[in-house]
């Protein structure tokens, strides 16, 4: 057909299309950009450019799925090619992979260290614009009954009253608790803790 983009992803050779190769070898099997590509779904007539090309140059503008996770939808439509449906289908997944990583599953979560505090929080927690609290409510045998976010403040401050703690861990019959909190400006020491 007179002026179809033969980069496209339906030239490639079957075993090299991102789909399809998903479907043959598992999600594993696929770099960031061909994951993206997947999400983004088509390319862009003007520039020529395949989905994942336009993953490519994502990436290259971002660096990282993690820097991208933190871009808004108005930074990513600066990358030519990629317009705010693009942009919302990625953010939506980022989303999804994040709430999945720091949600209870059936199988109950045991949190006997502040390593398992890291793995269970920290895909949600790391990429927040804000400084949130929140009560890890635990049974006695360590296991997660719940967490909630007790104060949501700013870029560098949250503050959180005593009452905030105490309430959800006597309405849950909590055995334990913990207080967890993020650091969006990246510097860990910068503001002592105000409870």
């Amino acid at each position: 057909m007179p002026g179809e983009n033969r980069s496209a992803i339906k030239y490639w050779p079957e075993d090299e299309r991102p789909r399809e190769r998903l479907i043959k070898y598992g999600s594993n099997s696929l770099s960031d950009a061909h994951l993206l590509g997947i999400l983004i779904g088509s390319g862009d007539r003007r520039s020529k450019k395949n989905a994942v090309d336009l993953s490519r140059d994502l990436l290259s503008a971002f660096g990282t799925l993690e820097n991208l996770d933190q871009a808004t939808v108005t930074e990513m439509c600066q990358v030519k090619g990629i317009g705010s449906a693009k942009a919302a289908q990625i953010k939506a997944a980022l989303e999804v992979g994040k709430r999945m990583a720091s949600k209870p599953t059936s199988i109950k979560i045991k949190l006997k260290s502040s390593q398992a505090f890291v793995e269970q929080f920290s895909p949600f927690m790391k990429s927040l614009k804000k400084e949130i609290v929140k009560i890890v409510l635990l049974d006695p045998k360590l296991q997660l009954i719940k967490d909630l976010t007790i104060s949501e403040g700013s870029l560098n401050a949250s503050i959180v009253h005593p009452r905030e703690v105490m309430i959800p861990a006597i309405r849950e019959s909590a055995a334990s608790f913990a207080l967890i909190h993020n650091h969006p400006s990246g510097e860990p020491h910068s503001q002592p803790e105000r409870f």
